[in-house]
């Protein structure tokens, strides 16, 4: 009998919802370490799958072994906890010494004026040594913006609840991550931090993400759910669409000739019904597996985009001098700014900084304090937000649609029915006909997005767009918006979608400073890091008065005066490298994967420079021999 060498396998799982098979027979096993992503379209039961890994839901049929004495951590799109509770009595659910010596560590920090409190706590901690564990706590809380152990979690917004849930699954450190959407209601500094954390973390990762950077960053194996077949990619996920479309042709290729020899075996059926007897009854039973193989489709799942979009007239929107505070938070101080046709602008910064509020105030949800926002008689917004459908849970799907018309015109003087647009939304069949409290969250997010580009509008507004929405829908959307002739605003955490679809960021920096930067994000971040790199240098560089001692080294020995000279032409080189990339990134704006390639190696270029200049100040501070 072979050993399983797994941390954790799943071995014939099956699960269904009344009728509606999501999933039959899966089997797959995680390695110790493995960093494995599972991909597969909205509605095919990859959350109910996550669900039964972790044990919140059994499996109709097949077994899942854990592998004995190993801890599964669960990051759920929707955590749960006791709203009553603290912050800091939520983050630690494991009872051990030193997650209870930390606890009362921390509340003592609360309580100043109780000195045998703090006095207690203290030694506890030096007892167990628990302080290394601490700062890995303190680590994970900065990063995600929970400081405020105090506070009631019923009076947590959803993106803080999710950030809590995460904290909460990193603090406890299990040796099986199972993680759906962790980079949902984060910003982009706390992604980014995120994934160079996970990348060095010890645990078996597996996990349902639409960041195709972080996924590509983290993942070295890829399982995709399709038609119900599971299919494993031992790679990234730039190797798994590599591999996946050669897998599609070469499934059309079986089907093509099955077809063909179907055809020939058909009329040999039809034309000799009399020999069908004897030595003939093989050939009977290999037409029958013939006739379902040639019968076979492969699932193109394409949601088609094509939009009829209302004409633009001169005038777009003009914000002047325009200001915005609430409460303590200012947003905005005196911006000004016209839009221009076809600005594809992308908005960043981090949670709670106002990126919401300026699109609201925008379109006319939100008023200014003080200024003018001026919006063209001929501006219909599109505004896909974040907080979704909006409708009754017991309607019907093809109802929602029939509300804007049996008919809907496309482009080039086209149009549709309802059930023909759902369709192309990929609500086939009987799902068309489903209540929305049935959909799961994806599918609710594209009938949502269906809803909004029905209405044809020439500005159109996405508010964190990939939340919820799967990798398919994702590709096709952008395919649409990068075709899409009106202006396009974009507020998101996703780094691959705004390098791919916007050419200009407006970065809220908080206490009313919008940073106007004409680039992508990856350039962006590049400037950024450059200037941060330049200022350090300055700082480093700045003359320093200081009096010599007789025993203070003053002069570089002939090693040193050679790694000098060696230093000043790598640090060359590695700056000339950095000027050809900085062109290739103008000439690929379009090439995403390489884009992402090109960051990675701007990110070790930078890396090397600030090393090799370190070094480089420190001889050079030394006389010449």
């Amino acid at each position: 009998m072979a050993v399983d060498l797994n941390i954790l396998s799943v071995e014939g799982v099956s699960k269904s919802f009344g009728a509606r098979v999501l999933f039959k027979d899966l089997t797959f096993g995680l390695s110790r370490g493995e960093k494995v992503a599972l991909i597969a379209k909205n509605g095919t039961g990859k959350t109910s799958l996550l669900d039964i890994l972790a044990g919140l839901d059994k499996a109709d049929n097949g077994l899942v072994t854990v592998r004995k004495g190993t801890r599964v951590g669960f990051l759920q799109q929707d955590p749960k906890f006791d709203l009553e509770s603290t912050v800091l009595n939520a983050l630690f659910l494991i009872e051990s010494p030193a997650n209870n010596a930390i606890k009362k560590y921390e509340t003592a920090l609360l309580h100043p004026e109780n000195g045998d409190l703090m006095e207690k706590a203290l030694a506890e901690m030096e007892q167990l040594n628990a302080w290394d564990a601490e700062n890995n706590i303190k680590l994970i809380l900065t990063k995600l913006h929970l400081t405020d152990f105090d506070k009631k979690v019923k009076h947590l917004s959803g993106g803080q609840l999710k950030r809590l849930a995460l904290a909460q699954i990193l603090i406890e450190d299990p040796d099986v991550l199972i993680l759906d959407e962790p980079t949902n209601h984060l910003d982009l500094e706390m992604i980014e931090w995120l994934e160079v954390y996970l990348k060095q973390s010890n645990s078996t990762l597996l996990m349902v993400t639409h960041d195709r950077y972080f996924l590509e960053s983290i993942c070295g194996t890829i399982l995709e759910l399709d038609d119900n077949q599971l299919y494993r990619y031992a790679g990234n996920y730039s190797y798994y669409l590599e591999k996946k479309q050669e897998r599609i042709e070469n499934q059309k290729s079986q089907i093509a000739k099955a077809k063909n020899l179907f055809t020939k075996e058909l009329a040999w059926m039809r034309s000799t019904p009399q020999a069908r007897t004897g030595k003939a009854k093989y050939r009977i039973d290999a037409f029958k597996d013939l006739k379902q193989k040639a019968k076979q489709r492969i699932s193109d799942d394409k949601v088609e985009l094509d939009m009829k979009m209302e004409r633009l007239g001169s005038k777009i929107v003009e914000m002047h001098k325009v200001k915005k505070t609430f409460g303590d938070l200012k947003i905005l101080d005196g911006f000004d700014y016209t839009f221009m046709r076809q600005d594809r602008i992308g908005i960043v910064g981090r949670n709670g900084v106002g990126k919401s509020t300026f699109i609201k105030m925008m379109t006319g949800q939100e008023p200014a304090d003080s200024g003018k926002i001026i919006v063209g008689e001929t501006i219909k917004f599109g505004y896909f937000g974040q907080q979704g459908l909006t409708i009754k849970a017991d309607k019907k799907v093809i109802d929602v649609v029939k509300e804007f018309g049996e008919y809907i015109p496309l482009g080039k003087g086209r149009k549709l029915t309802a059930s023909q647009l759902l369709e192309r939304f990929l609500f086939d069949g009987d799902a068309k006909y489903t209540h929305v409290s049935k959909l799961s969250g994806g599918e609710k997010r594209r009938l949502y997005l269906l809803t909004v580009l029905i209405q044809n509008p020439n500005f159109l507004i996405l508010d964190e767009p990939t939340n919820d929405l799967d990798l398919l829908t994702l590709n096709v959307l952008e395919e649409f918006l990068l075709e899409y002739p009106g202006c396009l605003i974009i507020i998101s955490h996703d780094r691959f979608l705004l390098d791919k679809l916007t050419d200009h960021l407006f970065v809220l920096k908080g206490d009313g400073v919008l940073k106007d930067y004409p680039g992508t994000y990856l350039e962006y971040k590049l400037h950024e890091a450059e200037a941060a790199k330049t200022a350090k240098i300055r700082a480093q560089s700045a003359p320093v008065k200081k009096e010599k001692t007789v025993k203070e080294k003053t002069k570089r020995s002939f090693k040193e005066e050679t790694e000098f000279n060696k230093l000043s032409e790598e640090i060359e080189s590695l700056e000339n490298r950095k000027e050809e990339i900085a062109q290739e990134f103008e000439t690929s704006s379009s090439d995403a994967e390489l884009l992402q390639k090109l960051s990675a190696e701007i990110n070790q270029l930078t890396e090397d420079l600030d090393e090799k200049e370190m070094r480089w100040l420190e001889l050079s501070e030394l006389e010449e021999n």
